[in-house]
């Protein structure tokens, strides 16, 4: 058997294999025998079949499959030893003169190779945010911690301060929901008109000034965000409870509460630890933004070009659905910047030792069960417990490979954060969101 590989340009090549007889004419034969020992033919005991009888039967089968399992490992092979970085798989080239019979069997592979390039981290383009809580937000946060731990009081009437409970239905439109919502989220209109209102009154309210945000009509007549815009109906409101809440006093009581540890003893140190908290929530947001940002920075600076031509055509066949060539193209479109990325983190990953082994994955996934079990109030949970859960969590496929992502993409922000430059501005959360998703928040 010979292998041969023939540059075509950078990115194409073609590998040619040869196979004579005596490379798989013993694995045949042996096949052979071994149908031979099975094959039950009339007129033959069991073991007796002449092999000559057996070889015209099933030999030309046997040694097509024979030859492509020496193709396969053949090739494989090939590309293993000679270090080949390639795109895709290879693909059989057609022969029209091909022929079975044939005393040398030639196969030709066309291979799509992965490009030379270098990186460049000297960028100065990439926008890094470190988003601060405001005394505003920590104000609020203060009367939402007071209003989460404070007392229930049940009240005659609705007044301005009141959480009311109430049914809103419109037949015509199929609405019937009952929900909680506070007097102060309606339209100044529709308050005038529930307040003073008592637990049994039915009033008719217009959904066109229902809500100051629209959300609120999502969440509390249960129609859709398309909906909200196209509503225009009366519901009927009947009042079935009224409530309102009493904050809960700023002392130690709600400290130990918040705090078991006793590490708050002021309200000047609740606000600290507000703003600690809200500040590493946010900074975990400007985290993706900014692996977001260097992420398209490096595929815009970074160019190098791709064996276009032999991925259009290797998409034809890989998937289950073979696809045209108009949706091989389409694909490839749709798929080039994902694929160049994966080429710019594999080359950043390889030339700087950037690796994972199991050990730390497990150490990762254990860190993130510790996180979730905190959510549920178990603060010290034990390690074989931990390692117990991590490994089930990473017998999964599907669950591995999202925490090995994840994990590779930390280890790759603190790459980038420790070897570019970034322009860093200082921003609220809402300036934030209004800049990078253009989305006003307030």
């Amino acid at each position: 058997m010979n292998i041969t590989k023939e540059n075509i340009d950078a990115l194409n090549a073609i590998v040619k294999v040869d196979i004579k007889e005596d490379d798989y004419k013993d694995k045949v034969t042996k096949v052979l025998n071994d149908y031979r020992k099975t094959a039950n033919i009339p007129g033959f005991r069991k073991g007796n079949v002449p092999l000559g009888m057996v070889k015209k039967q099933y030999g030309k089968a046997v040694m097509i499959d024979e030859v492509n399992k020496l193709l396969q490992e053949s090739l494989n092979k090939f590309l293993t030893e000679e270090k080949l970085d390639i795109l895709g798989n290879p693909l059989p080239k057609v022969n029209e003169d091909f022929s079975w019979d044939a005393e040398q069997l030639s196969f030709e592979f066309e291979l799509g190779l992965a490009p030379k390039f270098e990186i460049d981290l000297t960028s100065k383009e990439v926008k890094k945010y470190h988003i601060v809580a405001t005394e505003e937000l920590i104000e609020k946060e203060l009367e939402n911690i007071q209003n989460r731990y404070g007392e229930q009081l049940a009240l005659e009437q609705v007044e301005e301060e009141a959480t009311i409970s109430a049914t809103f239905v419109n037949e015509e439109k199929e609405i019937n929901k009952k929900s909680t919502f506070a007097l102060k989220d309606l339209q100044e209109v529709n308050r005038g008109k529930l307040t003073g209102a008592k637990v049994g009154d039915v009033i008719e309210l217009d959904t066109k000034e229902l809500f100051e945000e629209d959300y609120k009509y999502q969440q509390t007549i249960g129609v859709s965000k398309e909906d909200v815009e196209k509503l225009e109906a009366k519901v009927t409101v009947t009042v079935e409870e009224i409530n309102k809440t009493e904050k809960a006093a700023l002392d130690q009581e709600l400290f130990d509460k918040l705090f078991t540890d006793g590490s708050v003893k002021t309200v000047t140190e609740l606000k600290d630890k507000i703003k600690a908290d809200a500040e590493k929530q946010f900074q975990q947001q400007a985290d993706q933004q900014l692996l977001n940002a260097v992420t398209e920075a490096l595929v815009e600076n970074t160019k190098f070009d791709l064996p276009k031509e032999f991925l259009q055509k290797w998409l034809r066949t890989a998937g289950e659905k073979e696809l045209t060539e108009e949706e091989a193209v389409s694909e490839y479109e749709k798929s080039e910047k994902g694929l160049r990325y994966q080429l710019i983190e594999g080359k950043v990953m390889k030339d700087n030792d950037i690796k994972i082994d199991y050990a730390e994955l497990t150490e990762y996934a254990k860190g993130f069960i510790k996180t979730q079990m905190a959510q549920f109030g178990n603060m010290n949970p034990e390690e074989s417990e931990l390692n117990d859960i991590a490994g089930r969590v990473l017998s999964n496929q599907e669950e591995a490979k999202r925490l090995q992502d994840q994990l590779v993409s930390q280890k790759l922000l603190d790459f980038y954060k420790e070897n570019m430059t970034f322009d860093t501005k200082e921003v609220t959360y809402e300036e934030f969101i209004k800049e990078v998703y253009n989305v006003d928040n307030k």
